[in-house]
């Protein structure tokens, strides 16, 4: 049965067998919550995070595991958490049921996971708590969870504060990489907790959703389903949607969960190019099918300041290798110690977001201190972010899933593009510039470099600025 029609019958439906343990007792006001975990080639992590689960100090009243497009051992390592379970926590007993499926050759992937999931609970739960297959949950993270969203009846959605989870290989690069997603992580969360624990995306990984307010945004978006696959960031779009309904997103300011990294170059410009793209798709206006771009929407605030950052950075840092080259070669160059304001400020403003982390390792605390790590992986996002718009402006049609994927498996060299045209793009701009004149050379560098300074104060404003905000008491 596809996907569509199951949510439908459901929703039409008279009656609903419900198993005993998964009934709201009556006269309580104890809310009920249903689980699901979409699952693709998830074989090395998919029993991790079911055993974190049925260890909650407050255990999900079912869980639905959802197979899909799966080539691995996925299915038969979870099958063998399949039937009911028994956890006690300070003198209360909790019941729950764990089902598997296997729905195998899914072109909708996550968003038809998902869907299928929610077809299965949509009648018979308050709540709806997704967990991807690779996340990790706190032992009081549901629990958190739920006390949260049920303290304000405004909320729809509230999301956990996500950590990078330590990497399986021991590589240098993996672990560079982890630190760096770690970091990025931290400073996202920490921004979204200081503007009043609103959260722009209920991520994926570990979020607790008003099961209400799904069948509201489908009603009022005339969906047959909460997800679409119309976006490249399924959860990002459905945030906006139960925002735009008059609902709440929120950020927890306890409930964590310890994500899967990327620990490979290839398979991190896969996940972020993917998710530059999807955010680009909703803040640009009048994109896909009925999910047009909403350029001002409040979700979307913190996006276009991001967006508007990265582009500073790369202009900031492109234009003083440029002009640091263009000064040696005319033997123009002069070093003035207000130079190095800019750096300490960043490593001061990295070391109070690592500092911030629950669980910080010394690997975070040397990320942010060197310096040259957290250099080098902006870089690394300045190229997603470059590809991203890219191939939004020559709207190229490919599909991000599967080319992330790909990377993940290993596979492509499209993660070198921007190298490639970095490269090609400053030898020609080295040949043009061997062509000027020494006066016109003169004149250049004359105008570049106080441009420079004035949007370098500006930039180390905004950076001092984030430095000196207190956090509250916040951990991320």
């Amino acid at each position: 049965m596809q996907v569509t029609a199951l949510i439908q019958e459901r929703l039409e439906s008279d009656y609903l067998l419900v198993l005993p343990q998964q009934k709201k007792q009556a006269g309580t006001d104890r809310a009920t919550i249903a689980c699901v975990i979409p699952a693709y080639n998830e074989e090395d992590t998919i029993a991790e995070v079911l055993q974190a689960l049925l260890k909650q100090s407050r255990l999900p009243d079912v869980i639905h595991v959802v197979v899909n497009n799966s080539t691995d051992e996925t299915f038969f390592v979870a099958r063998e958490f399949a039937g009911p379970h028994e956890h006690v926590y300070q003198d209360t007993t909790y019941r729950t049921e764990v089902f598997i499926h296997d729905i195998g050759s899914n072109s909708d992937k996550k968003v038809g996971a998902l869907n299928y999931g929610f077809a299965q609970v949509c009648d018979d739960y308050d709540y709806f708590l997704g967990v991807d297959g690779d996340t990790v949950a706190d032992r009081h993270a549901v629990e958190h969870l739920e006390e949260e969203i049920l303290s304000d009846p405004r909320i729809g959605g509230i999301s956990a504060i996500y950590t990078v989870a330590e990497p399986q290989t021991r590589g240098f690069t993996a672990k560079f990489l982890t630190a760096g997603q770690r970091a990025q992580f931290a400073a996202f969360n920490m921004d979204n907790l200081l503007r009043g624990r609103n959260m722009a995306v209920l991520g994926g990984q570990c979020s607790l959703l008003s099961m209400e307010a799904l069948k509201n945004v489908m009603v009022d978006n005339r969906q047959s389903t909460p997800w679409v696959k119309d976006s490249e960031v399924e959860d990002s779009l459905l945030s906006l949607q139960i925002k735009n309904i008059g609902y709440a997103t929120k950020i927890s300011a306890r409930a964590r969960a310890s994500v899967g990294g990327m620990d490979t170059l290839r398979a991190l410009d896969g996940q972020q190019v993917k998710w530059n793209y999807g955010a680009i798709d909703l803040m640009w206006p009048g994109q896909r099918s009925n999910t047009p771009g909403q350029p001002f929407h409040p979700n979307l605030r913190l996006r276009w300041s991001e967006n508007a950052s990265m582009v500073i950075n790369i202009l900031t840092r492109v234009s003083f290798i440029m002009l640091l080259a263009a000064s040696l070669s005319i033997h123009a160059w002069v070093f003035y110690p207000v130079w190095l304001i800019p750096p300490v400020v960043a490593v001061i403003l990295n070391l109070r977001i690592a500092l911030s982390i629950k669980g910080k390792s010394g690997r975070d605390i040397a990320f942010a201190l060197l310096a040259v790590p957290a250099e080098i992986y902006l870089w690394l996002r300045m190229g997603h972010f470059v590809r991203a718009w890219g191939k939004f402006f020559t709207s190229a049609q490919t599909d991000n899933w599967a080319a992330q994927a790909r990377a993940e498996r290993g596979a492509g060299s499209a993660y070198l593009m921007p190298a490639v045209v970095f490269l090609v793009v400053g030898l020609g701009m080295i040949y043009a510039w061997l062509q000027l004149p020494v006066g016109v050379q003169s004149g250049i560098l004359s105008v570049g470099w106080p441009v420079l300074y004035i949007t370098t104060m500006v930039q180390t404003t905004f950076m001092l600025r984030k430095t000196l905000r207190g956090h509250q008491g916040f951990h991320v």
